[in-house]
Formats: structure tokens, sequence, C-alpha cells
């Protein structure tokens, strides 16, 4: 039911992490990161040079989403709740849902996770407990999606987080044409 609900435009939220329950979302305006235009700064391209970090993908999937629902600067509460941890995990080892992990020696210090489905990918939510760590981890996201020749980036909404990358707030008709078209490709390999 998650996988059709993301093939037309939905996806889950819940209100808390103590919430357990969870609602549709369906947004009439959709973020989304155009691949061709993905912007990375250069003061992050330097950063990114040093290698500051070791970048790693669905080794530690539901730690990053653990990651992802603790509190954060700027971010006291979150709507991941028990329910949407289940339900990912389960899309994880169904092969659905990766993570991309920023790694300091053994210690896991950013991540970001997603749904990949078609040509889309669909960012569900990001955390750093060192600087910069959750860009570079979208980066290496962006890079590895262009690689494999996807279509859609899906960000559910934009922030100016987001936005400095190249994001952009689509209506939901040009959202829905752009899914349409990369749902109908046959799922690629993340």
């Amino acid at each position: 039911m998650l996988l059709r609900a993301y093939s037309i435009g939905l996806f889950p939220m819940a209100d808390s992490a103590d919430d357990p329950e969870l609602f549709w979302v369906e947004p009439e305006i959709r973020g989304v990161i155009p691949l061709d235009r993905f912007h990375v700064s250069h003061s992050l391209t330097k950063r990114i040079r040093k290698r500051p970090f070791e970048i790693r993908f669905d080794t530690a999937f539901e730690a990053v989403v653990e990651g992802c629902a603790q509190p954060a600067p700027g971010r006291p509460t979150t709507w991941i709740n028990d329910k949407i941890r289940s339900l990912y995990a389960a899309l994880h080892r169904m092969g659905y849902a990766h993570s991309v992990e920023a790694w300091e020696g053994e210690r896991l210090v950013g991540g970001l996770y997603g749904v990949s489905l078609g040509a889309a990918f669909f960012g569900e939510s990001m955390f750093s407990l060192r600087t910069d760590a959750s860009k570079i981890c979208l980066v290496h996201l962006v890079e590895r999606l262009r690689a494999k020749h996807f279509q859609l980036l899906d960000t559910q909404f934009t922030t100016d987080h987001l936005k400095s990358f190249g994001a952009v707030d689509v209506p939901k008709a040009e959202y829905d044409l752009l899914l349409a078209r990369a749902i109908a490709s046959p799922n690629l390999e993340f």
C-alpha cells in the first residue's frame, strides 16, 4: 500500500513521534530537486574534496531513520513514529528504501533516507551530527541518482536549505506529470 501511495503522489506522516497514527499527505505544491540543475556551493565542494567522512549506502538504514527521528537544533520534535520506522524498515528489506550515510570511523554522524520506485527517489528525512554531514550525503545521493539515470528527486517540501541546492516548488499538476513519467520507467537499481 505504501508503494502504491508513492506512485500516486502520497506519502505518510504522523503528528508526532508519540502518535501511533499516520495520515496521508498530498501537497498542492511539491518540492523537487531537478537532477540536471543540482547546485553545490564552492565551499561545500572544497569540503567534499577533503573527504571528511566515509560515505556508505544501505549499511545502517535503521540507524539513519533513528538519527532522523532524534531532536536537533531547530527541530525539537519529529514526525517519525514507531509505525514509520517499521514500515520503512520493511521497505528497506524489500529493496525499495535506501540510506546514504556519513561515517567518522565507526560512528554514524549523518545521513538521509528515502524510497526508490521506478526512476524516482522520494527523499524522506536527513540528519547531521557533524557540520555538512547530511549535505555531503545529499551530494552523493544526487551523484548516484544521475549515474543510474533517475528522473525525479522528490523532496516533498522545499526549505531554504534545499533551495540552496536547487530545489524548486512544483505545482501538483506538473508534479503529477513528472511522477507519472518516472514511475512508468522500470525500477532502477539504486
